[in-house]
Formats: structure tokens, C-alpha cells, sequence
């Protein structure tokens, strides 16, 4: 005997039920970002804002972000001071870790930070990838954020050599999801122009922050606006083509 539509449809419902309840208390996974001060979180008092900052403003659970950059790291440093294996014991199966180093590990007369682009750079980039997938989470590299330097021509200068090539490098090797941070904020830093990008970064005039009373002209940290712009950047890579996508507003 065939039974009524509605009846069917009642007894469909609450044989999902569980599945609908379990997955509406199942938490969200967290982003943890790994990287440098252009990603990390700055004081409330002074204006200097990493784009890590920002990016919860474009996630659907903005508790989702766990913002482990830190001012001055590379990735030398960052594994030497033991801050990424804070990060691996903290890593659940379904997080993501999303990678952005390269400003430090540029810097050659410090033994403490610097790391060949050819070799020691990739393998702690492999070791971050590697350590990931093994919790179950998924790792996403970054290629680094763009200075604000221009030339006499008002084109903008490249300041982070080899670097970036060999973040895609190892992305493309260990088929790892790329955010292409360098080239998204070239285009971007391009597109505003020399002066009037000034307004993204630390260009604070003399005597309007106490703890700053002689200004600054920083062409490598942003303020809100501009840390805001790259998290939208950085928002729109993933929308194109990253598992994280599903939990953008």
C-alpha cells in the first residue's frame, strides 16, 4: 500500500534529523595563520595592523582565526623559537594553516633568520606542509605581501627576490593550495598609484600617536585600511579555488 506524500516526506525528515543536528553543533575548524608581521596581531593603541587581523571580518565564524604570526619571524625562526610546534599540537583533522613567509628570510647579514631560497626556505616550508597534513589539517602557502616601493617611473619595484618563486615552487611540488598574495598586491599597490598609496601603510604623521611622537614612513606595514584591502585580497583567492571557500560570508 502506497503511503500519502506527506507521510513519506515526515518519515525522510526525522531519519536526517540526526545528521542535521550533529552537523549544526559540529564547531567550525580553525585558520591558523603562520607568518611575519604583516600578518600578525599589533596592539590596539597604535594604528599598525597585520592583514591576519582583518580576515575574520570575511569569515562566516570569525572565532575560526588563530593568529600565530609574529613580528620579525621567518620560517627559520619561527621553527628555531619553537612557536610551530605551539601550532602542530594545537592542529585538529579539517584545520587549515595558512603559510606567508619571506620578508624576514630575505634578510642576509642575520644568521638567525635568513634561509637559502633554494634550499633551507623550501624544506621549512615542506616541514610546515608536511607536519600539517599529518594532523588531518589542510596547509595553504602564501607567496608574501608586496612592499609599497615604486621608481622614478611610478612602476613598482620587486623587493623579495627569489623568495616567492620558491613558495610556488614547493606549492606546486607538495600540491598545496596557493594564495598569490605577491602578485594580488602588486596589482592592487600598482592600480593606487606611489602617493596615494601611502594611505595602506605606516605613513603617521609626527605627534598624532603618543607612542609614536616623531611619526613614521613604513612602507612595509599596513594600517587598518590597508591590512583590511589584503584580507579582502586574500578573501577573493580563496573564493576561487580553496576547500576554506565554504566558510566565507
Amino acid at each position: 500500500m502506497n503511503l500519502p506524500l506527506r507521510v513519506c516526506l515526515a518519515v525522510a525528515l526525522a531519519a536526517i534529523a540526526p545528521v542535521l543536528r550533529a552537523a549544526e553543533t559540529t564547531p567550525p575548524p580553525h585558520v591558523f595563520m603562520v607568518g611575519d608581521s604583516t600578518m600578525a596581531n599589533k596592539p590596539l593603541d597604535l594604528p599598525e595592523r597585520g592583514w591576519g587581523m582583518l580576515l575574520p571580518e570575511f569569515l562566516r565564524e570569525p572565532g575560526m582565526v588563530q593568529n600565530h604570526a609574529m613580528n620579525g619571524r621567518s620560517t627559520k625562526s619561527f621553527i628555531d623559537e619553537g612557536r610551530w610546534d605551539k601550532v602542530v599540537a594545537e592542529l585538529k583533522a579539517g584545520d587549515f594553516v595558512i603559510i606567508q613567509f619571506g620578508h624576514n628570510d630575505e634578510k642576509d647579514k642575520d644568521p638567525k633568520r635568513y634561509t637559502d631560497p633554494a634550499t633551507t626556505f623550501r624544506d621549512n616550508l615542506r616541514r610546515f606542509v608536511r607536519d600539517t597534513r599529518a594532523k588531518g589539517a589542510t596547509p595553504i602557502l602564501a607567496t608574501p605581501v608586496c612592499r609599497r616601493k615604486f621608481d622614478a617611473n611610478g612602476k613598482l619595484v620587486d623587493t623579495h627576490g627569489a623568495w616567492p618563486d620558491a613558495t610556488r615552487a614547493v606549492a606546486a611540488e607538495e600540491k598545496v593550495p596557493l594564495l598569490e598574495l605577491q602578485h594580488a598586491t602588486a596589482a592592487w599597490l600598482q592600480s593606487v598609484g606611489n602617493e596615494p598609496s601611502r594611505q595602506f601603510f605606516m605613513w603617521i604623521e609626527p605627534g598624532k600617536y603618543p607612542k609614536i611622537p616623531d611619526g613614521r614612513k613604513d612602507d612595509t606595514h599596513f594600517v587598518e585600511a590597508g591590512a583590511r584591502h589584503v584580507a579582502g585580497l586574500a578573501a577573493a583567492e580563496i573564493r576561487l579555488n580553496l576547500p576554506l571557500a565554504r566558510w566565507l560570508k
